[in-house]
């Protein structure tokens, strides 16, 4: 009988403490965001792949043989030749998510500042609104504060927003000295204090090669410095900005465009299937993929960008996270701004980016509806 009785005590007080912690308070799982920027890409690539015009040496400047341009990136219907192009983008991201951008399907997304150009861009996107002052990539230190240094001085995300890029001018556009934020990219991607065998190989690997432009490494640097780099990090909000695309279309390589278009799918991927991998990751994250400007059309203008080349201003933005519906292809849709990208950063991790400031553009609104 004492025995029974303990035995039932011992019972009773098990269910007890189940259901104590059953009852107590859990903690909300940390949402993070990552904005990805393809930088020029045009959304006739995104949303139609491979342009016919252009896949030739004449006005595509390629020098690759056009059967096997074909053979790589042509197929009949746009559908074949979008998946072909950007395979995460349409299996994935399309699936799971959504995309803005396709002005053929009534879907329209556009900068609105009056530059048609990067650094404008990168201000618009960042600080949800533009800024006409800044009128040149040369322009210097950002005087308007991003929604990436604003969130860093969000007690909960001190210390876990991070800037990653190709571009060296990202020092300027997120204004290093001021934000106190960790910006690698250019000659500083590279982190000189990486002592492990990747780190080594990869300094050695940007110190002999042949950049196109100034301190700019490729993007194959940037996504194995960011692979990397979350082996031993977490950071909660991340920016993320790739650059081949844009430097071979102004070089009027349409095949290196198409290639450097196809690498950042695939690195973008390899990014998501890693952050799905980690457990504080996984179920958490929204990935925000967009462009800085669009570009002209035509045999000559698909290789410049600005106000001059007329379409410059037609950008894309796609999203994919836990709180965004899986709505694909948006057809038939008001029409979306570059200026709120910066609000839905913020959303993503739970923050009004709005209340801090009153002029910032809205969050996408259908970006971030799921509950």
């Amino acid at each position: 009988m004492a025995k029974r009785l303990r035995a039932f005590l011992i019972a009773g007080l098990g269910l007890l403490s189940l259901n104590a912690i059953a009852a107590a308070p859990q903690k909300s799982p940390e949402e993070h965001v990552v904005l990805i920027v393809c930088d020029g890409l045009r959304w006739q690539e995104v949303f139609t792949g491979a342009e016919a015009a252009l896949l030739n040496g004449e006005a595509g400047g390629s020098w690759a043989p056009v059967a096997e341009l074909r053979e790589r990136f042509w197929a009949e219907s746009t559908g074949d030749r979008r998946a072909r192009l950007m395979p995460f983008l349409w299996g994935t991201v399309a699936r799971q998510g959504l995309i803005y951008g396709n002005q053929a399907v009534g879907s329209v997304a556009h900068v609105t500042n009056p530059w048609w150009f990067s650094y404008p861009g990168y201000n618009e996107m960042s600080t949800g609104v533009a800024d006409p002052r800044i009128d040149k990539n040369e322009y210097g230190a950002n005087p308007n504060t991003t929604v990436f240094e604003w969130l860093n001085g969000q007690p909960d995300l001190n210390g876990k927003v991070e800037i990653f890029g190709t571009w060296s001018v990202f020092h300027d556009i997120f204004n290093e000295s001021r934000s106190h934020l960790p910006v690698r990219s250019g000659a500083n991607l590279v982190d000189a204090a990486d002592r492990s065998p990747t780190g080594q190989l990869l300094r050695e690997l940007y110190g002999t090669t042949t950049r196109l432009e100034g301190e700019d490494p490729y993007d194959s640097f940037l996504s194995v410095a960011l692979r990397e780099h979350l082996k031993a990090h977490r950071p909660r909000v991340m920016f993320v900005g790739f650059g081949d695309t844009d430097n071979f279309a102004h070089s009027g390589r349409y095949d290196l465009v198409l290639e450097a278009a196809h690498s950042f799918d695939a690195f973008v991927g390899a990014l998501w299937q890693q952050m799905q991998a980690l457990p504080g990751y996984r179920g958490h994250t929204t990935f925000i993929l967009t462009a800085d400007h669009g570009r002209g059309s035509g045999p000559v203008e698909w290789k410049d960008h600005g106000v001059e080349q007329k379409g410059s201003e037609n950008i894309w933005i796609a999203v994919i996270g836990p709180h965004t519906p899986a709505l694909g292809e948006l057809h038939d849709v008001a029409p979306v701004t570059q200026a709120q990208i910066a609000a839905t950063v913020a959303a993503a991790v739970g923050k009004d980016y709005g209340a801090a400031r009153r002029d910032a553009a809205p969050p996408l609104a259908a970006a971030l509806s799921r509950h």
